[in-house]
């Protein structure tokens, strides 16, 4: 009986630690989010890999119009 109340008690406390650590991430993890919100980090709505895919639009614009046939 006292060996499984000591295998419950590594247990336990195997189990607190690893909530104490995973606790500890998520805290790190926020703090850099709120970090990089504050700085504009997240405001960038339309990013380059977006604005490539309307680069063919503007290159349309720039062509000069095809000469008319007579």
């Amino acid at each position: 009986m006292t060996v499984f109340i000591l295998n419950l008690w590594v247990f336990m406390e195997i189990l607190f630690l690893m909530i104490i650590c995973s606790v500890s991430l998520a805290v790190i993890f926020l703090i850099i989010f709120i970090i990089g919100a504050r700085k504009g980090q997240f405001e960038d709505d339309e990013s380059p890999a977006v604005r490539m895919l309307f680069d063919d639009e503007i290159k349309t614009e720039e062509e000069p119009a095809a000469p008319q046939k007579k």
